[in-house]
């Protein structure tokens, strides 16, 4: 009993930095919630740019 608690205790202990070390953060994902009217999302520059009208 006491090994599946310590066993239990050790998974939740390192799930954190293994989900880290897998990229499940946000830091490497750059996202804008919306651009301003007149403009659209770049992904190649990263920013909101003028969009063509016509």
């Amino acid at each position: 009993m006491n090994t599946k608690i310590i066993l239990a205790a050790l998974a939740l202990t390192f799930a954190p930095s293994i989900a880290s070390a897998m990229g499940c953060g946000a830091d490497h994902i750059k996202q804008t919630s919306s651009c301003q009217s007149g403009t659209s999302w770049d992904a190649e520059a990263g920013a909101c740019v003028a969009s063509p009208t016509g």
